[in-house]
């Protein structure tokens, strides 16, 4: 079988913008960025040293795929298509295999400084938040609710974007008083995008349980930018799995964080870099669940290009 290319890393011709836990951000003139995600995977705020074979794929693909739904919804992105944008840009064309199927151009933008997360479930942050004070991004939720329980109605619920570390909620008050009259705006987006994503979501057994939105403003219009309804910026569950009081597996780096907390209650990892490193087991186990959780959504499995 054809070994997997896997890229923790790219040093490409290009302005280099930012390095993410991800993704590598170049300038592309004055109006474009070329986002490249690459197989890096980051737990508890620490990126690991192994890369996941085709998650970076996984995120571009599924990304670019979503963005194809959308009809006529404003977004960032010009091409996913490796060939188009070595056209555009000749100087990456010795790069074109590290790029294929990781590399989205896009529009640049005035990116929103705020995440835009819409919760249909009450899991993770949103879970411990209301077991500690009855609230959801600060708003009073009833009594009772469990684990994992179904909102009566899916709640937009932004969060700061952090450099580093984790994002901070924050309530609705705060986020208008950061952006002004666009808040409301783009909770709006948010809340139609999530209903969207859910329906297709539910088409192939899965529940989007949370999910995070980027915004940025170009010309006068608000466009959805980054990436969108993937593994690492939701939180998937099989719908046979979904029980409320429970904590579901996802379809995302779950099998790493479960693996990393084992090691923490053993006194083997203290929880800070340098991480431990990661058994060919983790490592298949989370491509399976990337892997599986874009074939559940787009209904094909992705063209990893390994042949027998």
């Amino acid at each position: 079988m054809t070994r997997a290319r896997t890229v923790t890393a790219t040093a490409l011709p290009l302005p280099l913008v930012r390095r993410g836990k991800v993704r590598d951000v170049y300038a592309v003139g004055d109006d474009r960025v070329l986002l490249v995600a690459s197989d890096r995977v980051s737990a508890f705020d620490v990126v690991m040293a192994e890369p996941v074979p085709f998650k970076g794929a996984v995120l571009t693909q599924l990304t670019a795929w979503w963005l194809g739904q959308l009809g006529d919804i404003p977004h960032h992105l010009l091409t996913a298509d490796v060939e188009n944008i070595v056209r555009e840009i000749p100087a990456l064309a010795p790069h074109r295999a590290e790029l294929a199927g990781r590399t989205m151009l896009a529009l640049r933008t005035n990116v929103y400084p705020v995440e835009c997360v819409v919760r249909g479930y009450l899991a993770g942050s949103g879970w411990k938040e209301y077991r500690d004070h009855g609230t959801l991004a600060g708003e009073r939720l009833p009594s009772g609710l469990e684990e994992s329980a179904r909102l009566h109605e899916p709640l937009f619920t932004p969060a700061t974007k952090a450099e580093s570390g984790h994002d901070e909620n924050i309530s609705r008050e705060a986020m208008r008083a950061q952006l002004g009259a666009v808040a409301d705006d783009l909770a709006e987006r948010a809340l139609a995008l999530y209903r969207f994503g859910s329906a297709v979501a539910e088409r192939g057994g899965l529940i989007l349980a949370d999910t995070k939105f980027e915004f940025g403003e170009r010309e006068g219009r608000v466009i959805l930018i980054d990436e969108v309804m993937t593994p690492d910026s939701s939180r998937f569950w099989a719908a046979d799995t979904w029980r409320p009081g429970s904590t579901p597996p996802s379809f995302d780096k779950q099998p790493l964080r479960d693996w990393l907390d084992e090691l923490r209650r053993a006194g083997r990892w203290n929880g800070e870099a340098p991480p431990p490193p990661l058994t060919p087991d983790v490592i298949s186990a989370m491509t399976e669940r990337y892997l599986e959780a874009y074939r559940r959504l787009t209904g094909s499995a992705l063209d990893t290009g390994v042949t027998a």
